[in-house]
Formats: structure tokens, C-alpha cells, sequence
């Protein structure tokens, strides 16, 4: 009766135990400090000289064992040998009293570690979902042999310790690939920053110099801007660029094409909108509101209603926005920069853009020059994309014919830096040689070559070129380039080339440059 009493309360005991060492596990994040935490207790509480857990490598098919769980070194065997791999196998304990008697057993280990094995209890590591990954050993019972308790305790502690290092282990993964994340993050965000600066703006002319010492300059501040230029002039690169080049970098840089957004939408998605305005809208916070403590880029924003730019107006005053519906104000920090293709002071004119939120934004004003008017970096540009593309498309071209630069500087260019970037793509796939050659070139750009014969700054009078011939030419590209600044805006080009409306109608149809 007294030996039931006491194996009861032995049992009772190591029952105990185990709560107190399930708590302690599973509150242990470091996995090999948890290795020797399931190591120690068990040797300690079924009086055996060593423990050893075994986890199963999988890819490489392999039991493994670190240096924490008293062994000299880390080990490693073939996941089939030994009575680890029969128990691995069969999925069920077992129990050998004398090791060397056993056929299961593999010396080597011994060997090894120059640890000398007599007796081995080993139970499989089986997770909640009872998956084997790994065996629990106990090794040299210091007093006797191991019993059906001893068994027993080992196995329930197996089972919590399955469990508790698979969590570990886990979390272990987690907690890396989220550092890893972190690193990608800030080296992503550091190739961005770099990317982002004057030097991605392109060009060694006075006007492309002036414009990169001003965004320098304009960077270091928290003030508004204004950059207006055509389209495909880089006005978006420019934003970027004081943006990535000030203390704000590290913030949200929110671009929003003014002209993409429907009138019924502007203020919503500029401002935010409460839920329940109207059926079926939901709670959506504002694009200004997005860039709080960053940079707001406003393209387009000639394009603005005149009840937004009103709202915009007193955001800038007040650095607070109104939701749509919102009944109080939310505090902004945010920096605004603004991009027009518009001449905004004639748009003031038409009482089609506020006078007031022109001065606001117009802090600093930087024009991004057209294409045609810094024609000697032409060359530069098209070799850049040519390096850019040359990997991407998979075509090794390296050069420019001499006749095909010539005809690129010669060009227009209507579509700026962006049609550039696209013509040299173009030409790229269509080359049939290590070099762009004239024939590779778009067609408006042969037809504008033919139109407007090539001329020799050294020619010479009596040569082939007449002084009519070379003021036609001139004529031609000052007609094409005042279009293009206007926009093919016919009266504002005739006023900046200091002719009538009409005279400029007759020359553009003696020219065939009507279209």
C-alpha cells in the first residue's frame, strides 16, 4: 500500500514537472537554448548521465545533434543507422539495456564523442500533428535501468518538447526573413536614393547644369516648387530628386496625375472621404494625407478644378486637410511640389487657374528645357539608354552610326526624353548589326532628315547649299521648335517667332508643316 502511495506520488511528481518545463519551453525563444533546457531536465529528472536530441534533416536525409547537448562536437549519420534511425523509422520508443548486445546499435557515435554508452531509452520527437522530426535520447541510467515510468515521462516530455521546438524554430525563420526583409528594404530604399539625385539628370549643357545646381539648392529646403516644362522633359525626375536629396527621404514621396483623375473623384482622392457620404462609399484616406511627413508631386496640376485647387489653397495655408463628409480637420506636414505642361499665367488670364494658388506654389519655379532646345546632349542620352537597354533586350549594340547621331540631333523631338528613350528601344530590336544605322531610325525621323537637308557649318558660298537654301532650313527648325514649346498652339507661336497669325499659316503650308 505504501509503495503505491509513493510511486503515486512519484508520478504525481513528474507530472508536475512536466507543466512547469512545458511553461519554460514554450516561453524559450532561442532554439539552441531550448535544445539544452529539454536536455538537463530530462537527464535530471530520470537520473541518466546524458540526453541527446536528434533532428531530422530532411533534404539531406540525415540525425544531427548540436555541441549543447554535451556532445564534443556537432554530429551528424544517416538518418537510417542506429537505434535513433529504428526509431525514427517505426515511429515507436524502445529500450536497450545493453548497448554493444544491441545489432541497432551504432558505435561510431561513441567513437566520436569518446562517450561511453551502456543503456539507451529512445522515444520519437513527434509534433502536434504527429509528424516525426527527430528522436529523444536518454543515455546510462545512473542507478539500475530504465523503467515504464522513466518511459513514460520521457515520451510526454518529447511530445511538449516536439511542439515547443517547432515553434521555436518557426519563429526563428520568421524573425530572419524578417531581418532579411529589413536589409532588402533599406538596401532598396538606399539604390532609390541613389538612383533619385542630379546625377540621374542627364546632360553637360549650361541649362541642364543651372537646372541640377538648383534642385540642389532647392532640396536642402521645405518650400514649394513649381516645375514646368513638356511633356517627357523629366519633370517627374526632378521631383524625385530634391525629394530623395532632402531630409525627408526617408518619407512617403505620393505622385498624383491631376489629369488622370475624374472631376467626380479629385477632391475624394486628394482629400479623403468619410464612409457613408453616399451609399456604398467607404472610409478612404486621402492622397495628401498619404504624404504626411514626405512629399506630395502634384502632376498636371493645371488641370485641377477650380473648387479643388480652392481646397488645395487653404491645405497650403492652414496644413490641414478636410475630409469629404469629415467633421474636423486632420494636421499635415507635407511638402508640395507641382508640374504643368500649362503656361499657368495664361490660365490666370482665362480665369481657368487661381491666381492666388499660383504665387503659393511658384516659391521656386524650374523649367525643364525641351529636347530641342539642348540638342548637344542628344548624343549623351541616346548612348545612355542604348547601355540601358542593351541587357534588357538582349542585343549587344554599342554604337551609333555617324549618319544615325547626326540625324537623332537633328530631330525635334515632340516627345522629349521619354521619345528618345523609346525611339532607341525601337531601334535596338530592329538593328541587324552591332551598331544603330540610319535605315534602323523611325520614320518621321528620315522623312524630317529629307525634309531638311543636313548643312555643313563650314560650307562655303558656291558650294552646293544656297544662303536660300541654308535660311529656309533655319526657318523650318525655328517654325517646328516654337510649335513645339507652344504646344502647336498656332497664335503663341507666331508671337514668339514675331510674326502675324497669318504670315505664320502661310509658311507652315509653303513648308508642308501644316499637321
Amino acid at each position: 500500500m505504501k509503495a503505491d502511495v509513493n510511486s503515486s506520488r512519484s508520478i504525481l511528481e513528474k507530472y508536475t514537472v512536466l507543466l512547469d518545463l512545458s511553461l519554460r519551453m514554450n516561453s524559450e525563444r532561442n532554439f539552441d537554448q531550448l535544445l539544452k533546457l529539454i536536455a538537463d531536465e530530462a537527464k535530471k529528472h530520470v537520473d541518466a548521465e546524458r540526453a541527446t536530441i536528434f533532428i531530422l534533416d530532411k533534404h539531406r536525409g540525415e540525425l544531427w545533434a548540436k555541441v549543447a547537448l554535451g556532445v564534443s562536437d556537432t554530429i551528424r549519420f544517416d538518418a537510417r543507422l542506429g537505434l535513433a534511425g529504428a526509431v525514427l523509422i517505426a515511429g515507436k520508443s524502445l529500450v536497450v539495456e545493453d548497448a554493444y548486445k544491441s545489432p541497432l546499435f551504432y558505435p561510431s557515435i561513441d567513437s566520436l564523442t569518446g562517450f561511453q554508452t551502456r543503456n539507451i531509452l529512445s522515444v520519437p520527437l513527434r509534433t502536434a500533428k504527429q509528424e516525426i522530426v527527430g528522436v529523444f535520447q536518454v543515455l546510462n541510467k545512473r542507478d539500475g535501468k530504465f523503467t515504464t515510468e522513466d518511459e513514460h515521462f520521457v515520451q510526454a516530455l518529447a511530445n511538449q518538447a516536439a511542439i515547443a521546438l517547432e515553434n521555436t524554430q518557426t519563429l526563428t525563420e520568421l524573425e530572419n526573413r524578417q531581418q532579411e526583409l529589413l536589409e532588402e528594404n533599406q538596401n532598396l530604399r538606399r539604390e532609390v536614393e541613389e538612383r533619385f539625385t542630379t546625377r540621374s539628370i542627364l546632360g553637360t549643357s549650361s541649362k541642364i547644369s543651372d537646372i541640377r545646381g538648383l534642385i540642389e539648392r532647392t532640396a536642402e529646403t521645405n518650400i514649394s516648387a513649381l516645375i514646368t516644362g513638356e511633356n517627357g522633359t523629366g519633370k517627374e525626375l526632378s521631383a524625385r530628386a530634391i525629394h530623395y536629396m532632402s531630409g525627408r527621404r526617408g518619407k512617403p514621396f505620393v505622385a498624383v496625375n491631376c489629369a488622370a483623375l475624374p472631376d467626380t473623384l479629385v477632391e475624394s482622392e486628394l482629400f479623403g472621404i468619410e464612409k457613408g457620404v453616399a451609399t456604398g462609399v467607404e472610409r478612404r484616406v486621402g492622397r495628401i494625407e498619404s504624404a504626411n511627413g514626405g512629399t506630395l508631386f502634384l502632376d498636371e496640376i493645371g488641370d485641377l478644378s477650380l473648387t479643388a485647387q480652392a481646397k488645395l489653397l487653404r491645405v497650403l495655408q492652414e496644413r490641414e486637410v478636410d475630409w469629404v463628409g469629415g467633421r474636423r480637420p486632420v494636421s499635415i506636414d507635407v511638402r508640395l511640389i507641382a508640374a504643368t505642361n500649362k503656361d499657368l499665367k495664361e490660365e490666370i488670364q482665362q480665369n481657368r487657374f487661381r491666381q492666388d494658388l499660383f504665387f503659393r506654389l511658384n516659391v521656386i519655379h524650374i523649367h525643364m528645357p525641351a529636347l530641342r532646345e539642348i540638342r548637344t546632349d542628344i548624343p549623351l542620352l541616346a548612348m545612355y539608354f542604348l547601355k540601358k537597354y542593351s541587357r534588357e533586350i538582349g542585343r549587344e549594340i554599342h554604337s551609333f552610326s555617324p549618319e544615325a547621331l547626326k540625324a537623332l540631333t537633328a530631330y525635334h523631338w515632340p516627345g522629349n526624353v521619354r521619345e528618345l528613350e523609346n525611339e532607341v528601344k525601337r531601334s535596338m530590336v530592329l538593328a541587324t548589326t552591332r551598331e544603330i544605322r540610319l535605315q534602323d531610325l523611325s520614320e518621321s525621323i528620315l522623312e524630317e532628315r529629307l525634309t531638311v537637308p543636313d548643312a555643313d557649318p563650314g560650307t562655303k558660298l558656291g558650294d552646293k547649299q544656297s544662303l536660300k537654301d541654308r535660311v529656309t532650313k533655319l526657318e523650318i527648325q525655328m517654325i517646328r521648335d516654337a510649335m513645339g514649346q507652344t504646344e502647336s498652339d498656332r497664335r503663341r507661336a507666331a508671337k514668339m517667332l514675331g510674326l502675324s497669325h497669318q504670315g505664320l499659316l502661310n509658311k507652315l503650308k509653303r513648308y508642308g508643316l501644316e499637321d
